[in-house]
């Protein structure tokens, strides 16, 4: 049950990873799957970054605190099931 909760955070992580990425390519904002993906990960980076809004309008930090979020997560759910 553990290695599924962690093959769960680590394939979200990578889908955040693959979002920021892919919005750097403006081009790539058409692609279906990359739709489906900004669908997935949007709601929780949106939850950051009402902490921190977008410097500029343009650079987005709130992946970051996504990413310390979900392995604070991770490490917490790890505990529980041992």
């Amino acid at each position: 049950m553990l290695q599924l909760f962690s093959y769960v955070f680590s394939i979200y992580t990578l889908m955040i990873a693959v979002r920021i990425i892919a919005s750097w390519f403006p081009s790539c904002q058409r692609q279906a799957w990359l739709r489906w993906v900004a669908k997935c990960t949007d709601p929780f980076l949106n939850m950051f970054r009402r902490i921190i809004p977008p410097i500029g309008g343009r650079l987005d930090l709130s992946p970051m605190l996504a990413f310390l979020t979900l392995k604070m997560l991770e490490k917490l759910v790890s505990r529980l099931f041992h």
